[in-house]
């Protein structure tokens, strides 16, 4: 159930306002965030990189997709991230995000969307699989999932 009160909005946030949200996310990634990228460098790159959709409780940031549509002559587009904070867990922001952002690149031209995911994660995966998303390699504990829009 969506959770009341929430809006919907695409490239809102800023940096500081990403790197919060990931700041209290952090230990709901598999491992932690923190323990791959530097918070604050990743938060800044994602606002100027990427396509955000961002799902608002006021003036929170209650969930995040990130994708990267910056490479079209590879038809690809990479979610990077994907983010609720623990307080909205399982009221459908991240699959209502994940919709968006496959909307937003099939409408872009792109073909395709992979992202990275530690095998260990098995909600991020079964969230994925609902989505369509299928493993097309793995790597150690990292499993490559795509999408053919």
């Amino acid at each position: 159930m969506m959770e009341a009160g929430v809006v919907v909005a695409r490239n809102r946030a800023d940096a500081a306002e990403v790197g919060a949200h990931l700041r209290a996310c952090d230990a709901s990634f598999v491992p932690p965030l923190s323990e791959r990228v530097e918070l604050g460098a990743y938060a800044a790159k994602i606002v100027s990189r990427a396509e955000r959709f961002e799902a608002w409780s006021g003036d929170r940031l209650a969930a995040l997709v990130a994708a990267y549509c910056n490479e079209p002559e590879r038809r690809t587009a990479f979610i990077t991230s994907v983010s609720v904070l623990p307080s909205f867990q399982v009221c459908g922001l991240a699959s209502r995000l994940l919709q968006a952002s496959v909307a937003h690149v099939r409408l872009a031209g792109f073909e395709r969307i992979e992202l990275e995911m530690d095998a260990r994660n098995s909600a991020a995966l079964a969230l994925y699989r609902r989505h369509g998303f299928a493993v097309a390699s793995t790597r150690e504990h990292t499993l490559i999932l795509q999408l053919t829009v």
